[in-house]
């Protein structure tokens, strides 16, 4: 495969700085380029890809027999760029690289904490570990039981260091991780003088499942039932990355028509998804008509789910080497006419809110996430796009059947609440139109393969756009064929923090319509 022109940048510049590359493995199922570093040249490296505008997609640890293998990814220019290293067992240490990205700064704790692989430099507090665990103890080690050692009772976790800005006149708001609403937990805590927010900080973990220890030891088609629940709202999303990595991982091909019906199903779970978060976007600033109208087009389209695909959240529609499900002529009349009724009654539901006095006034330059700050986070989804960010995995990296759909970005700069509706509402319509041409050219044949057996050892990386954004998957396989290291890196990393930046200056008051303009899955966080 021929090195991308940002791929050969980056190892002359390595070269210049004296890094020498271990290994050099390009990679032709997936746009990405896999360069093994020195752990010295960690950082360096990663300073080359910052110099070089690379963003930072994900940071992850793998425990071998023989020590820890850790792996950073960067994108630019639809390319990406797998950058690992080797750790000793004892001595299990890395430079960190949150000053360079941010957005590695949690992941990098993330790995701290479940692995033991330290780093230098960065924020030094705990980040999912809580409590449940002593501080030698490293639940994703190979030699630490499935079911853990749980005390009998699991301290509080009230001495969490939150960062405090003093002042006169500055108080403090906790709120959570228990709410007044039927939503998971999370703790805000937030610094403010009057109603002016001058700091929020997000604490999360509290719905942590033990995914990734989960995983081992399961065999592909239970890894991506689990992918499927992951978070609830993604399952067609996270299932179809986990496939996508086993799949590179042993070499499998999907029959067209399968692949093509998984695109089905991700465009209908974005469609769900979005029509939901505009509607609950307006009840938040008091536009329940809006709202109530939302509701009863996403209920509709999802009974259309069970009654087609079998499943209101399309849950285990995916499975490895193609899907589960397929439509008839019947199942296809039904679809069509639903986008058009959907089409239809969403031209006039957008126009209202487009152009309605009191949600122009609640959301246009509310919760407005500068540019900057977006791409330094690696931002993607209507996140990264309405504050400019246009960075699609379906139309930068297109994976198939989107590599022949020419789908288009929807992008906004403004970065306020109304620019996260307004690419909501956008990517709706595009949606409806790629399900009707995928209809059109809805291939015939079967909707499954028998994926090839893992070889030892053999790893993958699926790279999916869910419709929060960017979907990174790790898989790594061992000698019995059976799931040794299962990593999903979902979008909510970087929208998490991006909710802490674009709060600034404004209300207390607006908080619940900014969280909900971002919608971070919890879950998808708190593996």
């Amino acid at each position: 495969m021929t090195k991308p022109a940002w791929t050969r940048e980056f190892l002359d510049a390595l070269a210049r700085d004296g890094v020498s590359v271990v290994e050099e493995r390009p990679d032709s199922a997936v746009p990405v380029h896999r360069v093994r570093i020195h752990s010295a040249d960690w950082k360096p490296a990663a300073t080359a890809c910052a110099t070089m505008e690379a963003r930072f997609a994900g940071i992850w640890a793998d425990q071998h027999d023989e020590g820890y293998v850790v792996h950073s990814l960067y994108e630019r220019d639809g390319r990406y760029l797998e950058l690992s290293t080797f750790l000793d067992p004892g001595a299990a240490l890395l430079a960190s690289l949150s000053c360079l990205f941010p957005a590695a700064d949690r992941l990098e704790r993330h790995m701290r904490d479940l692995l033991g692989v330290q780093v230098d430099g960065g924020d030094g507090r705990r980040w999912a570990r809580h409590k449940a665990w002593q501080a030698e103890e490293f639940p994703l080690r190979s030699d630490f039981p499935h079911a853990g050692r749980p005390p009998r009772r699991v301290p509080s976790d009230v001495d969490y260091p939150f960062e405090n800005v003093r002042g006169a006149g500055v108080y403090e708001i906790p709120v959570g991780p228990v709410h007044a609403g039927i939503i998971e937990p999370a703790h805000f805590r937030f610094q403010a003088v009057g109603e002016d927010v001058l700091r929020l900080e997000v604490r999360l973990g509290y719905v942590h499942k033990g995914i990734e220890k989960l995983a081992v030891g399961r065999d592909p088609r239970a890894l991506a039932r689990l992918a499927a629940r992951v978070s609830g709202d993604s399952a067609v999303s996270h299932a179809w990355a986990a496939c996508q990595a086993m799949e590179r991982a042993t070499g499998c091909l999907v029959p067209p028509r399968a692949l093509v019906l998984r695109a089905v199903l991700s465009e209908r779970e974005r469609v769900a998804n979005h029509i939901g978060d505009v509607g609950a976007i307006c009840n938040d600033v008091g536009f329940s008509f809006a709202h109530v109208q939302c509701a009863r087009l996403r209920e509709r389209w999802q009974r259309r789910n069970a009654g087609v695909f079998g499943h209101r959240l399309l849950m285990d529609s995916i499975i490895p080497g193609g899907v589960g499900v397929d439509i008839d002529a019947d199942a296809e009349r039904s679809l069509r006419s639903d986008h058009e009724e959907f089409r239809r009654e969403t031209t006039t539901l957008f126009d209202v809110i487009e152009d309605h006095p009191s949600l122009d006034d609640r959301l246009i330059s509310t919760g407005i996430l500068q540019p900057g700050d977006a791409r330094a986070l690696g931002c993607t989804g209507f996140t990264g796009k309405a504050s400019g960010q246009g960075f699609d995995v379906r139309v930068h990296a297109p994976y198939a059947p989107y590599d022949t759909l020419a789908m288009k970005t929807a992008v906004c700069v403004e970065g306020d609440v109304a620019a996260r509706v307004r690419v909501r509402m956008m990517e709706i319509e595009q949606s409806l139109e790629a399900l009707d041409r995928m209809l059109d050219q809805m291939p015939s044949g079967p909707t499954s393969t028998t994926m090839p057996a893992a070889g030892a050892n053999a790893e993958g990386l699926g790279i999916i756009d869910g419709w929060r954004g960017e979907i990174v998957c790790f898989v790594r396989f061992d000698s019995q064929g059976r799931v040794a290291r299962y990593f999903p890196r979902d979008p909510s990393w970087f929208s998490w923090p991006a909710l802490e930046r674009l709060i600034h200056g404004n209300i207390v008051p607006d908080f619940p319509v900014c969280n909900k303009s971002i919608n971070a899955s919890y879950s998808g966080h708190d593996l």
